[in-house]
């Protein structure tokens, strides 16, 4: 499994195009209401210092079929949130997204000097097994916050120290 950066008009449009989807964007949300990020607003992001973004791949090959994100990366708190999204959904609940945040969370504490990272899931979202393999800690539930098709949802909040990150 590689991390790539998202360098190339192909690589951002093909993210975007996965940040489209209902299945993707309804777990969402990138502020002021936005779910989806158009392939313009991606490339503003790769250039902020605030995001960092990479694609990755399946063992042994060089094809995306996902992203990483850190997001609201702040140097002085030396925090940030940190998501992904498997895109290609022949590779969903095959193990690929645990090691891929893996590999991104060593790059937030190790090359960022980050001391601690959170992260929230909507409710349902199976996700929730993959932070606990990261070894997070639940912090709480933010209540009915988050709305797919006119229902509201709670966001369960995570965090995680660098002392408690071990890549796998």
């Amino acid at each position: 499994m590689r991390l790539r950066p998202l360098d190339s008009p192909e690589l951002i449009h093909l993210v975007a195009k996965w940040l489209a989807e209902k299945a993707n964007y309804q777990w969402l949300d990138f502020g002021d209401g936005r779910q989806s990020l158009t392939p313009e607003w991606l490339k503003i992001m790769t250039q902020r210092q605030s995001d960092i973004l990479r694609a990755f791949t399946a063992d042994g090959s060089d094809v995306p079929i996902g992203v990483v994100g850190l997001s609201n990366i702040d140097h002085h708190f030396k925090t940030a949130r940190f998501w992904v999204v498997v895109g290609d959904k022949s590779f969903a609940a095959r193990g690929y997204a645990t090691p891929a945040l893996s590999k991104m969370l060593t790059l937030a504490f190790q090359d960022l000097g980050l001391h601690t990272v959170n992260t929230w899931i909507v409710e349902g979202n199976p996700s929730v097994r993959i932070v606990k393999r990261l070894n997070c800690r639940f912090i709480g539930p933010q209540r009915q916050c988050h709305y797919i098709d006119g229902r509201p949802y709670d966001r369960l909040w995570f965090d995680l120290l660098a002392s408690e990150h071990k890549e796998i």
